[in-house]
């Protein structure tokens, strides 16, 4: 089961400069934010928690990384959205059942989480993400 917007994504050139943005923006304090890579994808990230949900911004380390195209093809902007589960491989079962299939196998995300992502086409043309936290 869906229980969370975990985030929003937007891919951005300039993490630093678009962090101080949504800083200023939200009135984050550093307390609110975390900094991460995520060596699979090609990205180095901030998360802005507000409330239960964050903000993620997105920036390429490499030109063929997948955000670093969708940059160059849109520009910078909402990238995805993502959507918590206790129990990812269950949400996959779900979803297939709806004919609704993950571009690909999970994979470890940021802060070790593990994520899939579904087609666009399949879903109103928004890159959508589901998001299993560790269990601790």
């Amino acid at each position: 089961m869906i229980s969370n917007i975990d985030h929003i994504a937007i891919a951005v050139h300039d993490l630093d400069q678009a962090l101080e943005r949504f800083k200023a923006l939200t009135g984050a304090t550093e307390e609110q934010i975390r900094l991460d890579e995520v060596p699979a994808e090609k990205v180095r990230v901030a998360f802005i928690r507000i409330g239960n949900s964050k903000i993620e911004l997105m920036e390429p380390l490499d030109p063929t990384s997948p955000v670093a195209r969708f940059l160059e093809k849109r520009g910078e902007g909402l990238h995805h959205i993502a959507l918590e589960t206790k129990d990812l491989d269950a949400e996959i079962a779900r979803t297939a059942k709806e004919k609704l299939l993950p571009l690909s196998e999970p994979s470890e995300g940021a802060g070790n989480k593990k994520i899939v992502f579904f087609n666009p086409k399949d879903t109103g043309r928004v890159l959508v993400e589901f998001v299993q936290k560790n269990q601790e």
